[in-house]
């Protein structure tokens, strides 16, 4: 990570330990847009203040809490720091599958919070790598499927065999320059009425 100034939304219940952590991040050279307390909504405020980074403070963070992490994840992915007393390996996991990128059991330190918000940048930005790695291959496995049953209907209706119905949807494409998965589902759609 750079020391590119992040813009930071904060969530703790607490005021007091809010206005410690908000003071760390503008010593490490952040901003705090924005404070708010678990129970407020979290998509609906990440999506109106556009923060770079998430940093949420809670003793025992509850399901609730890792509900909004989940949809947040869905609808507005960005890298989330947790900090939270409780040091339970499985609640950890939890938190990491509902899209948090760092959590930190026992507190927050102020010295650590520069390097902490770097760790969790960089794991957010392989996850987001990950993840849409893994979009295109599904996109990619779905488009093979809606071929391979394009081919099978024109092998089925003209007679011809596999190569030559693979010749006539890439011909298709060419002649109307679009994809070759978007002529299949075309040509599915056409026998699906007949």
């Amino acid at each position: 990570m750079s020391d590119t100034p992040l813009r930071v939304l904060l969530v703790d219940n607490e005021p007091g330990r809010a206005a410690i952590l908000e003071q760390a991040l503008a010593d490490a050279g952040h901003h705090t847009v924005k404070r708010i307390d678990c129970h407020t909504s979290l998509n609906d405020t990440v999506a109106h203040w556009q923060p770079d980074m998430i940093i949420i403070d809670v003793d025992a963070p509850d399901r609730d809490v890792l509900e909004q992490m989940s949809q947040l994840s869905v609808h507005n992915p960005r890298p989330v720091v947790m900090y939270s007393d409780q040091d339970d390996s499985s609640f950890i996991e939890q938190a990491i599958r509902s899209g948090v990128s760092a959590y930190v059991a026992n507190g927050m330190r102020p010295e650590r919070i520069k390097s902490t918000l770097a760790v969790a940048v960089a794991r957010f930005r392989e996850f987001q790598a990950l993840r849409q790695e893994l979009d295109i291959a599904r996109n990619e496995l779905a488009d093979r499927k809606i071929i391979e049953k394009a081919k099978g209907l024109i092998m089925k209706h003209r007679q011809v065999d596999e190569r030559q119905a693979y010749d006539a949807l890439r011909k298709m494409a060419m002649d109307r320059s679009v994809r070759l998965a978007d002529v299949a589902r075309n040509v599915i759609s056409v026998f699906e009425i007949l």
